[in-house]
């Protein structure tokens, strides 16, 4: 049996352009004499829908979209994924559904078992669990059909406890024993930097232990924080990978069930985390544009490290006449700082300005200084540099239509080194789940054929240039360290006693979680953040602001 994989990259909600893009691969799948096609989960109406789900002209939308994708089914089968109506009286309304289309109609339908409800999943809100098990004859074949978590069933949660696994069945199990030919797992899997390697692992593992073949189709693209790297595969009994697909890329590919067992396995491939990250950083910003129609990017140049990497992905992203960037010098700006920023913007041929804050601030300080009189100054007038700053880029946003991206890191938003309304000011974060340490390999990763970031940007120590003779480590630990500890506390979720046993300082520790914990209410605040990691901020942790808990 020829079977095709359709690695798409759908649309939210948009469906014409959906149901397009996958009648069009059928078409092209049928000239090339191919029995069955396979589409990603939910690759009619986009995934995470959210509560559209809950609007009955959503459903009903998804419904026929699905059976005019159905007529064009003929001497050809498609695996599609789409909602379906819960017909029981109890329960949730709906299912998360894998279609089986052939001969112009559905001719059978499987139901997601396993439903994730955890960091940005929220199923179980949604959808009800599948409770029957069966297989699909298609062509003298026994076709097994899971959809995407119904394959993670030894899927742990970041704070399990000791549990072996988060669920109490396992899907493919059940499935095992009706026998099937191959077991087909279609999917919308988002990107995390350190669960490549894991993600195979289950299809290959999974695959050797059951002694069947998967075939696995992924989504690719980006719907705004999320970000699916796409990477379908086929393994076979041995749990070998005899093909692979494209990571960040749409991309269509035929195999033979036949040959799945006799072609000569794929060599194994050594991820490079950082070029993973760049690539899906350059996607994510692409995509979030693309599909919200915006046609324009604007953001703050400061000579440092953060503006520089924002700016290099934007401009591969979005090409460098859809960018315009913004030069805001203050008094405490170094030469080196502006030289760098004209320097970078110069090496990627990207648009600039250049408007000095100087004069403002003095208006500021001078119209304060009665308010003020006898003060000290502190980061109050730190603050109103970056608000002016705030303000100048939301002027030219809303005068060019240009929109403003923000560029803070993930260490900085972590403990709250930042300005509401000032530099944390934006519609899209770029970088706001890259911790600084990774800022610097994505520099030198830019950098890997010809200087584009200027050197003296990597090597200068870090600064927010708000007052004389200012550095990041005035405050903080150097971001090796202060790195090492958000990674444990954000996304390994242990407590100061846990973290201090990996040899760092108590008080250190103490100082640093504290810093996490208070700063929550900044957060709630910020852009959206283009999601790389296991644990990012925004949807995926759901802290209270006015908790009072320091572990």
């Amino acid at each position: 049996m020829k079977i095709a994989i359709a690695q798409l990259n759908p649309h939210i909600g948009n469906f014409e352009r959906n149901i397009s893009a996958i009648t069009d691969k059928i078409i092209e799948a049928k000239e090339k004499d191919v029995d069955l096609v396979i589409f990603p989960e939910f690759s009619v109406p986009g995934y995470p829908p959210l509560d559209l789900l809950e609007h009955k002209s959503f459903i009903d939308n998804c419904r026929q979209a699905v059976i005019e994708i159905a007529k064009q089914c003929k001497n050809i089968a498609a695996i599609v994924g789409s909602p379906s109506l819960n017909p029981a009286k109890t329960g949730k309304n709906l299912f998360n559904t894998a279609y089986f289309l052939s001969e112009g109609q559905i001719i059978f339908t499987v139901n997601k078992t396993l439903l994730p409800t955890y960091d940005i999943f929220d199923e179980y809100r949604y959808f009800e669990s599948n409770t029957k098990f069966s297989v699909v004859n298609f062509k003298g074949k026994k076709i097994a059909i899971t959809i995407c978590e119904d394959l993670w069933d030894q899927q742990l949660s970041e704070s399990d406890f000791g549990r072996n696994s988060i669920y109490n069945i396992s899907p493919i199990k059940e499935l095992s024993l009706k026998n099937p030919d191959f077991i087909i797992n279609i999917a919308a899997s988002p990107f995390v930097y350190s669960r490549i390697e894991t993600k195979r692992n289950i299809f290959t593992s999974h695959a050797k232990k059951f002694k069947t073949p998967i075939i696995y189709v992924n989504q690719v693209g980006a719907q705004t924080e999320l970000i699916f790297e796409g990477g379908s595969l086929v393994v076979n009994t041995e749990g070998k990978i005899v093909e692979r697909l494209k990571y960040f890329e749409e991309d269509f590919k035929i195999i033979d069930s036949q040959e799945i067992e006799t072609v000569t396995p794929l060599p194994i491939i050594k991820d490079n985390i950082t070029e993973n990250i760049y690539c899906a950083l350059v996607m994510g910003l692409r995509d979030y544009f693309h599909k919200m129609n915006f046609g324009k990017a604007l953001l703050g140049l400061s000579g440092g490290i953060d503006s520089a990497v924002s700016l290099a992905i934007t401009t591969e992203a979005l090409g460098k006449k859809n960018i315009k960037a913004l030069l805001l010098p203050s008094r405490y700006s170094s030469e080196h700082s502006i030289t760098d920023a004209v320097s970078l913007a110069d090496n990627l041929q990207t648009d600039y300005n250049m408007v000095p804050i100087e004069p403002m601030f003095k208006d500021f300080k001078q119209s304060l200084k009665p308010l003020f009189r006898g003060l000290p100054d502190n980061t109050t007038e730190e603050n109103i540099q970056a608000r002016i700053r705030g303000v100048l880029l939301m002027a030219v946003s809303n005068k060019f239509g240009h929109i403003l991206l923000n560029t803070s890191n993930k260490s900085e938003a972590a403990v709250g080194y930042g300005t509401l309304y000032g530099d944390m000011a934006g519609g899209l974060s770029v970088l706001g789940d890259v911790y600084k340490s990774e800022v610097y390999r994505l520099a030198r990763f830019i950098n890997r054929n010809k200087e584009i970031i200027p050197e003296n940007t990597i090597l200068k120590p870090p600064s927010a240039e708000l007052k004389h003779d200012q550095k990041d480590t005035d405050s903080l630990p150097d971001y090796e360290i202060l790195d090492d500890i958000l990674f444990l506390y954000i996304e390994k979720q242990m407590s100061s006693d846990e973290i201090t046993k990996k040899g760092f300082d108590n008080k250190l520790v103490r100082k640093i979680i504290h810093l996490v914990n208070i700063n929550e209410y900044k957060r709630y605040q910020a852009p959206p953040i283009l999601r790389i990691s296991s644990k990012a901020f925004g949807a995926g942790r759901r802290m209270p602001l006015v908790a009072r808990y320091d572990e």
